[in-house]
């Protein structure tokens, strides 16, 4: 009789183990999610560090304070319209002179007018983490309907369906030129 005990002991760690198994193989962990960001090429060392001068007018300053409110430049404003305010900004559809500066470039044997626009985000340290996202997911979602827009016109397709060398020349006319601030106090506003 306690042969039988511990052989109904032993098949029913069996059983425990073999469901542990199972559940680790079929349970699936919550995907990390994060910011795509391709950071500048280290610099040569031999090669002399020269400071870049951007134009006022080329900088936009998207803030967000610690209250999680949106400034886009000097006017506050609801994330709803974070996207067309900087789709505007990096297009300058009216030449405007307080908007970005175009310079052309060449491109798939072409001469395109690229926007020297430069978003700058600066947040507060008490921003939330889930305003920080959406306004980082509007800023994206501006560059790439600005790259649909572009793709569509020369190529006939939306960005994600060209190959690689169309994705390139997409992105060396509509960059993504995003500079993220250390956090810092913004203020209240």
């Amino acid at each position: 009789m306690a042969r039988r005990k511990f052989n109904a002991i032993g098949s029913t760690a069996d059983i425990a183990f073999l469901l542990l198994c199972y559940f680790l193989m079929t349970t699936t962990m919550g995907e990390q999610s994060g910011l795509q960001r391709r950071l500048p090429p280290i610099p040569d060392a031999n090669q002399q560090q020269q400071d870049q001068k951007v134009n006022r007018r080329n900088i936009i300053i998207v803030r967000i304070n610690s209250a999680d409110k949106l400034f886009a430049g000097s006017e506050a404003m609801d994330i709803s319209f974070l996207k067309e305010k900087i789709k505007e900004f990096l297009t300058n559809p009216t030449n405007d002179p307080n908007l970005p500066e175009k310079e052309p470039v060449e491109a798939n044997g072409k001469t395109y007018m690229k926007s020297k626009g430069v978003i700058s985000l600066q947040n507060d340290r008490g921003t939330s983490y889930q305003a920080y996202i959406a306004v980082q997911n509007e800023l994206v979602k501006a560059v790439n309907e600005l790259r649909d827009d572009f793709a569509m016109q020369e190529f006939g397709r939306k960005f994600s369906r060209l190959n690689e060398e169309q994705q390139d020349v997409v992105k060396k006319v509509v960059p993504q030129n995003i500079s993220e601030a250390e956090p810092k106090d913004t203020g209240k506003k």
